[in-house]
């Protein structure tokens, strides 16, 4: 697909380490399947790999890590 950011690169397969942050706490994820724009390297995500990352991302932080770095897998 075409990079909705830049607008000239495409996207193709790859791997990115997704980082989100709330309040004191900061998930990181590593090793992302998503689709990189070859261009500017924005990311986009699928809705199954999105949900999947957030629910990792709520058990950290319910799990009170202030910062944590998770591998994913599927």
């Amino acid at each position: 697909m075409k990079c909705v950011t830049c607008k000239h690169g495409q996207t193709q397969p790859g791997l990115v380490t997704v980082t989100l942050e709330r309040d004191e706490s900061i998930v990181i994820i590593k090793k992302v399947p998503a689709e990189v724009c070859d261009n500017c390297g924005e990311y986009y995500l699928s809705n199954d790999i999105t949900a999947q990352v957030l629910q990792r991302a709520e058990v950290a932080i319910d799990n009170g890590a202030e910062v944590e770095i998770i591998r994913y897998a599927a």
